[in-house]
């Protein structure tokens, strides 16, 4: 049975990776998840004070790869999380670091 990652999910792993690289987006995604409700790109300036086309960059960076995603009410775009990378990131960097979560050895014999 095959436990290793191939080159498709390598890359994409690595957009990942590289998408956090910056420690403005560490600290908006954490904002973001630890956040009770989506926040106005204003709301997130605040919060982080860093200027706004600096957090629009930023949010744009993090939507690419799925990280965040924008929910439009009106006139105001309001960010989140997106939750399903809050599953899946740490997975992800557990099989980068060869250790492969329960949940993914599971799926691997039974389909192996």
């Amino acid at each position: 049975m095959k436990r290793g990652i191939d080159r498709a999910q390598a890359e994409e792993w690595a957009s990942w990776f590289r998408a956090i690289g910056d420690p403005t987006r560490v600290l908006l995604l954490h904002l973001l998840s630890t956040a009770s409700k989506p926040l106005s790109v204003g709301e997130i300036t605040d919060a982080l004070d860093v200027g706004q086309s600096t957090v629009s960059h930023h949010l744009g960076k993090l939507a690419a790869v799925g990280f965040v995603r924008v929910e439009h009410a009106g006139t105001s775009s309001l960010w989140r999380v997106n939750e399903a990378c809050i599953e899946c990131f740490p997975s992800a960097a557990e099989m980068v670091m060869g250790r492969v979560p329960e949940e993914f050895a599971r799926a691997l014999e039974a389909t192996g």
